[in-house]
């Protein structure tokens, strides 16, 4: 079987996907797993049709009483708030939300408004530079069509504008809670095929900063340990780009596998880096781990344990002056094709698959400088099993504690990162789960300690930002604030356009 190296699909597995915001629910919140063409999408579960049939059920009569239509109620915080509710129906009370909130639009307006001057910090979102071209690109895929594994590759009609800098602005700024991001990028072993500069981050940043009148987007610089005179392009980066941070992948590429697989402990590659990085001041490291496909030993046969965390501990007591920021929470992923058993066997031995093995890791190597990002693998986890989400999410804040969990969304691979936030904002640890793992710290309302946390305190102190103006008018006055209040009063709060951007699975006949 060929392999799609672009999506980590094969030929075969490329024709069991379709483009997820052109046949996809446009649902508040996703009722199928949304892949962004790194890991292979879980068809619809049983439950998630349930879910999905019970929002448009529940809509419809909502949008009956209301006198609008479906599409146009489920874009409004009442729409939002029925999602909720119908998985609620489905997976049990894990979300804090009522059939009230559902039903009263001036209920869930002023909770959406209560709530919207919270401080959230994006640590993880992604945008396409605009001089990319190929419109046949979807997902991430631009790789393969450049290297021609897949002829297959255009049968998915999308347009690159979604992945661009305007809609990036709408999507994060415009149309979600969100009041900094942290822009990023990703290496592969032909730089050509990046999709966005560090010298282009760095401009986004000024652009959107200067618009805004303050700090509204901050960047990484991407570092490519093992290419050629990579510390060239840290010494610039350090000299010239200023970067709030450094970006990298262990696995080299991340649709691999890649000739340029590294570790994060190897003392004669990586120490001398993080002496500069400490004498620079730029001292955080966010590495992608975790997210590899199914057949991932075949796939990345050599290179795939540089995406374990296997490598961390060492390094991070070795340099205690470095925060090493882990992607995707290090998770394998969870994405296997029996959800449920998954969801049994955490509940028998408390282990997730590499996951654990990171939150296991401050108090095995005594360090405190280990923070756990989750974008992607809270928003898979959320839409497809949520208890196991608030297992996963209950396990990270226990064990690695509140301080070292750190909020991302991979946006704007998956549209606006509104439904992400709310998810979290209304989660909580089941009672039987808090018993049986005898965990002591709950996540909370939505603004508890616990979550502003999460939101956004532990990346203004990751980051510097000054915390009087997190905490102060800064971003609800400055002139980015004051776009969106003009876009909501010309109603944009019903113009959001529920899409998530990528790959579903498709189908099958019987449940079509």
């Amino acid at each position: 079987m060929q392999r799609h190296i672009g999506v980590h699909m094969s030929d075969e597995e490329m024709k069991t996907v379709e483009a997820a915001d052109e046949v996809a629910f446009r649902s508040p919140v996703p009722t199928q797993m949304v892949s962004n063409g790194e890991y292979n999408p879980l068809p619809q579960t049983e439950q998630q049709r349930q879910v999905e049939g019970l929002i448009k059920e529940m809509a419809d009569v909502q949008a009956k009483r209301h006198g609008m239509d479906r599409r146009t109620f489920l874009a409004t915080s009442a729409g939002m708030a029925t999602a909720f509710a119908a998985m609620n129906k489905v997976f049990g009370p894990v979300f804090d939300v009522s059939e009230a909130e559902a039903g009263d639009m001036e209920m869930s307006a002023y909770r959406a408004s209560q709530l919207s001057n919270q401080f959230i910090f994006d640590d993880q979102t992604h945008f396409i530079r605009d001089d990319f071209k190929q419109e046949g690109l979807v997902g991430l895929t631009k790789w393969a069509v450049g290297a021609k594994v897949n002829s297959r590759i255009n049968e998915a009609p999308m347009t690159l504008a979604r992945y661009k800098m305007d809609n990036y602005l709408k999507e994060i700024f415009l149309d979600s809670d969100t009041k900094v991001s942290l822009l990023s990028g990703a290496p592969f072993d032909d730089p050509s095929w990046w999709l966005i500069s560090n010298d282009a981050i760095q401009n986004a940043c000024r652009a959107v900063n200067k618009l805004a009148g303050g700090t509204r987007m901050v960047g990484h610089s991407v570092i490519t340990p093992k290419y050629p005179n990579w510390m060239d392009e840290v010494d610039r980066a350090i000299d010239q780009l200023k970067p709030v941070s450094w970006k990298s992948y262990t696995i080299g590429d991340p649709f691999g596998p890649s000739k340029y697989a590294w570790r994060l402990d190897d003392e004669k590659l990586m120490y001398p880096f993080y002496e500069k990085a400490v004498k620079s001041g730029i001292n955080t490291i966010c590495i992608h781990k975790g997210l590899m496909p199914r057949d991932y030993e075949k796939a990345f046969a050599g290179t795939w344990e540089s995406a374990t965390v296997n490598d961390l501990g060492k390094a991070a007591k070795d340099w205690p002056q470095m925060n090493f920021v882990i992607y995707h929470a290090a998770m394998r992923p969870w994405l296997a094709d029996a959800p449920d058993k998954e969801m049994a066997q955490f509940e028998k031995d408390g282990y997730i698959q590499w996951a654990t093995d990171l939150a296991r890791i401050p108090e095995k190597f005594g360090v405190n400088n280990v923070y756990a990002e989750i974008g992607t693998t809270f928003a898979s986890t959320c839409v497809t099993n949520p208890r196991f989400c608030a297992a996963f999410m209950g396990q990270l804040v226990n064990l690695m504690g509140a301080e070292r969990v750190v909020w991302g969304t991979d946006s704007v691979w998956y549209g606006s990162p509104q439904w992400q936030i709310e998810a979290l904002r209304r989660l909580e640890i089941p009672d039987d789960i808090m018993k049986k793992m005898k965990w002591t710290t709950r996540l909370g309302g939505p603004n508890s300690e616990v979550k502003q946390k999460i939101f956004g305190l532990n990346s203004a102190h990751l980051y510097n930002l000054d915390l009087r103006m997190v905490q102060g008018p800064a971003f609800t006055s400055d002139k980015l604030a004051a776009i969106k209040e003009e876009y909501l009063r010309l109603g944009g709060d019903t113009g959001r356009s529920n899409a998530s951007y990528g790959y579903v699975a498709k189908k099958d006949k019987a449940n079509a």
